[in-house]
């Protein structure tokens, strides 16, 4: 099959596609003919070599954590699922952006018919991600939260998750898409300029809850305007403890209870994922060119 690799740590120049061996499924585990794999911002990170200390790669190295397919064979024991089954997964071990991938049934969700693949195949990192800040903080119907990045990968989902309990949502972001959060019932300001916190303060009263899917100073932003620090929330700024903000990972609710329920809200028309763009398994360069060029508008899949 074809896969993703790269042999040492570099620029977007070092990933190759190369035939590899197909997997074949062990005990309790699924082989899964991939149909989308979306691409995650912290996977140029771990190719570039600045979180070796944190996540290292082991060369060569592959690619992509999510993915939505069509099961093509079964191991020993597995029940649940038969060839043939569409399903939306995750693999831990850097290896969905391929023809196949292989992850333990307990990995995989059935993907209901009204779930597109390009959706479905870039939910996990995002959709988990999201679904970890808003949990992180306990957002009910009596909160204003604000929401950083709010049209990127993470935030346009976090933005929908926090609206579908109660809360009052405040989105950053560029005006380019302030209508696309108007249409998710999300408050849109502008994200840049000194009088941000200010801004914040006029559209909804003083807010109650941040959600950083961004960094670079957003939990500045929310001490700022007086929320409590253990209700801010970040997955992108590392040394936010320091100031008893909570540094959340996507893992904490990565399982296919979690997995599970965001296919549902999909289905059921509460979550939208944006796809920006679709690129076949050969332009993985040109996808990840595209997004580290900065502020797309949600997510971007590999199709093998």
């Amino acid at each position: 099959m074809r896969a993703v690799r790269f042999d040492s740590y570099g620029p977007v120049e070092v990933l190759k596609v190369v035939q590899v061996g197909t997997p074949t499924p062990r005990a309790g585990e699924v082989v899964v003919a991939v149909r989308a794999a979306g691409i995650n911002p912290g996977e140029i990170g771990i190719r570039e070599g600045r979180v070796h200390e944190r996540w290292p790669a082991t060369f060569p190295e592959g690619e992509g954590s999510d993915f939505a397919g069509v099961v093509d064979g079964v191991g020993v024991g597995v029940k649940a699922f038969a060839p043939g089954d569409e399903v939306v997964g995750f693999t831990n071990d850097r290896a969905s952006h391929a023809e196949f991938v292989r992850v333990p049934v307990d990995q995989v969700v059935t993907k209901p018919a009204e779930v597109s693949w390009d959706a479905a195949g870039a939910l996990f990192v995002a959709g988990t991600s999201a679904y970890a800040l808003v949990e992180t903080v306990g957002l009910g119907s009596g909160d204003v939260v604000v929401v950083s990045a709010a049209a990127g990968g993470v935030g346009s989902l976090a933005v929908q998750w926090a609206r579908n309990t109660g809360a009052t949502v405040i989105g950053l972001a560029s005006p380019t898409h302030h209508d696309w959060l108007r249409a998710k019932d999300v408050i849109p300001i502008d994200y840049g300029g000194d009088d941000l916190a200010d801004r914040v303060r006029a559209v909804a009263g003083p807010p109650t809850a941040l959600l950083d899917a961004h960094g670079g100073g957003y939990v500045h932003l929310g001490l700022t305007l007086g929320i409590v620090p253990g209700r801010i929330a970040t997955i992108a700024d590392f040394s936010a403890g320091r100031h008893g903000a909570r540094v959340v990972s996507h893992s904490i609710a990565a399982t296919a209870d979690v997995m599970a329920q965001l296919v549902d809200a999909i289905a059921a028309g509460r979550l939208e994922v944006p796809i920006a763009a679709r690129f076949a398994l050969d332009d993985v360069q040109d996808a990840y060119r595209m997004q580290a060029s900065g502020h797309v508008h949600g997510k971007i899949v590999l199709v093998p």
